[in-house]
């Protein structure tokens, strides 16, 4: 028995909690995983997993023997990275979900820096506005805009995005500007559906020092974001972005229009998020950091830099 091999699949089965999504995950046949887990409680002499026909769970034995080889593996990775000089030039995997919008127009474009930077990396990038799981999915990490919910990730500040209220010249000039919230009587508006909820989001605004949301009316609506934007710009209702590079790029020509400035809601911000509870390796680090990169330059409101797009 590979004791190593055996603990990490008994990690990845308790991680996960099903021994078919730990054989998809180790791209390992479930014979193969099953037998690793066995000969493990047998070599320990006690049994690590409570196998049921619905569920596999740990039990107390296999609670503390978890912590202790989490660490463990943590630590011999840690080493093997530092001996084969894997922190300079990390290889291997890597599973990254970000937003659709985001995919788009600022990771994809840059991204090509970041694989010249390493060569070893092989990056599998999900494009989403749904939440995603990252342990069940095995994702290594996230970026994600909102308040930070969720204990059991590592969240790194990118920075915020202030948050405005556009409608298009078309739409204002069949509706009229709206002089302040109190005033949007008769307006309508493009509605996002969140994906957490499948609810539509009401607009909101400052009023007296308090954030009050202000549903509308709407004839259409969507869950994505760029789609989102451009319904705004076709006039078909008054929405509100996080005032990201494209959005700024419309009201500079003329697409949108800035409306309600003094009533601005809160900003809107955004994290990479891994899980707190799993070692992260040197590969998962250069992504993280060189998206902190990224987005540093982002947010102070330009195009990367050329060392941001090369990864350095």
């Amino acid at each position: 028995m590979d004791l190593i091999k055996a603990m990490q699949t008994f990690a990845k089965v308790a991680e996960l909690g099903s021994f078919s999504r730990a054989a998809e995950a180790l791209d390992l046949p479930n014979a193969t995983v099953s037998q690793r887990v066995s000969q493990l409680e047998e070599h320990l002499g006690v049994k690590l997993l409570v196998r049921t026909t619905r569920r596999v769970s740990l039990s107390d034995e296999g609670t503390a023997y978890l912590d202790w080889s989490q660490r463990l593996l943590g630590e011999i990775t840690e080493v093997e990275d530092r001996l084969r000089g894997r922190v300079g030039s990390p290889r291997g995997r890597i599973r990254v979900d970000v937003p659709a919008s985001a995919g788009r127009h600022v990771i994809a474009p840059a991204l090509p820096g970041f694989l010249e930077r390493y060569p070893g990396i092989t990056v599998e990038l999900g494009s989403s506005d749904r939440p995603v799981d990252l342990i069940l999915e095995s994702v290594d990490c996230v970026i994600r805009g909102g308040n930070v919910l969720d204990e059991s990730l590592v969240a790194r500040k990118l920075g915020e995005f202030p948050v405005i209220t556009c409608a298009s010249p078309a739409y204002l000039g069949r509706f009229g500007t709206p002089a302040s919230p109190q005033a949007l009587e008769g307006h309508r508006a493009v509605n996002f559906f969140s994906a957490k909820t499948g609810k539509a989001m009401p607009l909101d605004f400052t009023i007296d020092g308090r954030v009050e949301e202000t549903p509308l009316p709407h004839r259409v609506g969507t869950n994505d974001a760029d789609t989102y934007r451009a319904l705004v710009v076709e006039g078909l209702g008054i929405g509100q972005f996080p005032s990201s590079g494209v959005v700024l790029d419309a009201l500079a020509d003329g697409r949108l229009v800035r409306i309600l400035e003094a009533w601005d809601p809160e900003p809107f911000p955004l994290f990479v998020m891994y899980p707190r509870n799993r070692h992260l390796s040197a590969r998962v680090r250069a992504f993280v950091d060189w998206a902190i990169a990224l987005y540093a330059e982002v947010f102070r409101g330009g195009p990367p830099s050329a060392s941001v797009v090369a990864g350095r």
